[in-house]
């Protein structure tokens, strides 16, 4: 089985939570506090993009310094066995 990355599941998650949030805000939007409930909606959804790409931007770099390391550890074992 595929293991889900936090850069997706986290944000995922945050997205379930917002619509349930924007569920509960409703009385906002039909009192006619538009702004409000779209505001902070919107910001919501910017911040969990934002973190989402934060996420996968770390992903990257974590993996790009795994293989920095393996690298360096099999050029240093290929020069030791001569």
């Amino acid at each position: 089985m595929k293991k889900i990355k936090k850069s997706t599941l986290l944000p995922l998650l945050l997205l379930i939570y917002l619509a349930f949030m924007a569920y509960q805000g409703l009385p906002y939007l039909y009192a006619g506090r538009y702004a409000y409930f779209f505001g902070i909606l919107i910001t919501t959804l910017i911040i969990i993009i934002l973190l989402h790409f934060t996420l996968k931007h770390r992903e990257k770099q974590k993996e790009n310094t795994i293989d920095k390391n393996e690298n360096k550890d099999n050029s240093d074992t290929s020069t030791s066995n001569r």
